[in-house]
């Protein structure tokens, strides 16, 4: 997260924010019942990325985000991960809306979102701090 890769979600980010994000994705889970989840190649175990559903004081609406390494992109790890937990984020928790944040420039995000499905929802409201995002709206299964 203190990466140049870290400019399409607010950063890049000192060790103290870093951690304080990471903190939130672990509460998720505890409080909310969803949050992240890493993803990883089975057979060797090393991480990809992350996709989860990020709610919470600093998400207006749930949101199924993702975050890919560079040595996966392109690859559908994201597309593959993300279908499953929208899916199961729409019929086993029951949730009834799911969008994602998006920055304008990200192409690669706003291209993954168009192909999960999502639409632009221009009257969605955004992050603080974030209020140029793009919001693309999820439909349910």
């Amino acid at each position: 997260m203190i990466s140049d890769r870290a400019l399409y979600m607010g950063g890049p980010h000192s060790t103290k924010a870093a951690w304080g994000m990471f903190c939130h994705d672990v509460a998720l889970w505890a409080l909310m019942g969803h949050g992240a989840l890493m993803m990883e190649d089975r057979a060797t175990g090393q991480c990809f990325g992350q996709v989860g559903i990020n709610h919470g004081p600093l998400f207006p609406e749930k949101e199924l985000g993702w975050l890919v390494y560079p040595q996966a992109e392109g690859k559908g790890y994201a597309y593959e991960a993300a279908v499953a937990l929208r899916d199961w984020a729409f019929t086993v928790r029951g949730l009834k809306t799911l969008v994602s944040y998006i920055a304008p420039p990200n192409m690669r995000s706003i291209r993954l979102a168009e192909r999960l499905g999502a639409v632009p929802d221009a009257t969605a409201p955004r992050q603080e701090g974030d209020m140029d995002d793009l919001v693309f709206r999820h439909p349910a299964p």
